[in-house]
């Protein structure tokens, strides 16, 4: 079995490459699952919206994460309320609306998917994203096998320390957050496919999707500034995808995927 897992989608022209190219990778690698991190597809760039999951979903996608952004549209509240295709960080305080972790199948196979966020240059006040995947390993693995983790997360470190925590226990460890395809795709020792960060769609010369200009002028002034989705190309999309022995839940293959697309494929945004 072959697990797609693409990073951060920014924006409506992350969006945009999403739709452009996903049928052509599935096919391309034979992939049987598609998870994504919608944290930031929403139009403005940050947060998620129910509009935004059905637009996934209608591409193929069985699970939607997220992370740190995930409150950023109001709207998504009652949605994830409701439903189990879109996760925020299971280590989220007790009572936070939706839930960390889903399970999907794929004809006789059924496939767990967690969602940690680190704590690392991020929200102190979480819960321990270690303890927090110690204690839904024994629920999940009542289960199934086949089990894999975003953890969206700043630090090289943090991630490739819960990465080692979870060897031989999960089938996979995908790092997100920072937007920047790494080259550490690897299998574990214990077997657990990981790579640090997915990387994201979005632009490739922009500040994490972003334009550059409003960012810079902020570390040189300190002064608030509007972020604005980049829209101008070339554009990226990137991801991996996990290949698992189905009866072990052990990875057997990792791969990276970049596509890199130098088409204008939406109208430049302005500030709004």
């Amino acid at each position: 079995m072959r697990i797609l897992f693409i990073g951060d989608v920014v924006g409506e022209y992350g969006r945009a490459l999403f739709a452009k190219h996903i049928n052509t990778i599935m096919e391309e690698h034979q992939i049987d699952g598609l998870v994504v991190n919608g944290e930031n597809s929403s139009d403005y760039g940050k947060g998620t919206t129910s509009r935004t999951v059905q637009f996934f979903k209608q591409y193929g996608a069985n699970v939607i994460t997220s992370g740190n952004h995930i409150w950023d549209q109001k709207e998504i509240y009652n949605y994830i309320s409701e439903h189990d295709d879109l996760l925020r960080p299971a280590n989220f305080p007790a009572g936070t609306p939706g839930t960390g972790i889903t399970f999907f199948q794929i004809n006789e196979h059924v496939v767990c998917i967690i969602n940690l966020q680190g704590r690392v240059f991020m929200r102190e006040n979480l819960d321990c994203p270690f303890r927090s995947a110690q204690s839904l390993l024994s629920y999940a693995r009542s289960r199934t096998p086949i089990i894999f983790v975003d953890f969206h997360a700043e630090a090289t470190s943090e991630k490739e320390g819960l990465g080692y925590f979870l060897d031989g226990k999960i089938s996979g460890l995908v790092g997100t957050h920072t937007h920047v395809q790494t080259a550490d795709e690897r299998i574990l020792p214990g077997g657990t496919g990981y790579i640090t960060d997915l990387g994201m769609a979005g632009a490739l010369n922009s500040m994490l999707g972003m334009t550059k200009e409003p960012i810079i002028e902020r570390f040189l002034t300190q002064m608030p500034h509007r972020f604005v989705v980049d829209t101008n190309p070339p554009g990226i999309l990137n991801g991996v995808w996990i290949e698992v022995d189905t009866t072990t839940g052990k990875a057997t293959d990792i791969q990276r995927v970049a596509v890199r697309d130098e088409t204008r494929l939406i109208a430049e945004k302005k500030d709004r």
